[in-house]
């Protein structure tokens, strides 16, 4: 069972060495590698209009996390972004799909008329298979928009659900 609720300072310490740990490893984020703790708190935390969520399982470990917010600004700001980093240890056991029902429901709730993923990394075969189940799809790819560690330059999605 993976409950959702809002994260707050306390969560940090359990979600900063699973964050840095996917981050450092370049597959997935397109984040600096070297991304510093401090830097990363303040691009995960949100404040509102933005919202972070944490996913946990009965006895309350923290197995994932999630950062939503409006995609863009002004006219725009109609379109949800969100963000998901689930721990690897606690993979396999639905918390990403968790975490995407919970911030759809979330930007529905809130009047989003649509979300976007802005940089879905192609060879994120795991999360790509999972945001289509979920209803987005792939509106335009970035040919080598990232540099992935071991497999070069490849795709970035941007990924959409009208909502």
């Amino acid at each position: 069972m993976v409950l959702i609720r809002e994260a707050t300072a306390a969560d940090w310490p359990a979600i900063w060495p699973f964050l840095h740990a996917i981050v450092a490893a370049g597959e997935t984020y397109t984040y600096p590698q070297d991304l510093d703790e401090s830097t990363a708190r303040e691009l995960w935390m949100l404040q509102p209009p933005g919202r972070t969520v944490v996913a946990v399982d009965e006895s309350g470990t923290v197995l994932g996390t999630a950062k939503m917010n409006p995609n863009h600004m002004g006219r725009a700001s109609h379109i949800a972004g969100a963000s998901f980093m689930v721990d690897p240890q606690g993979g396999g056991r639905g918390v990403g799909r968790a975490l995407g029902e919970h911030v759809l429901a979330w930007a529905r709730a809130e009047g989003y008329r649509a979300m976007q993923f802005n940089a879905v990394v192609e060879t994120n075969t795991g999360a790509v298979a999972l945001w289509k189940s979920l209803g987005f799809e792939i509106v335009a790819t970035l040919p080598e928009g990232f540099l992935h560690p071991t497999e070069g330059y490849v795709g970035l999605h941007i990924m959409y659900q009208q909502l």
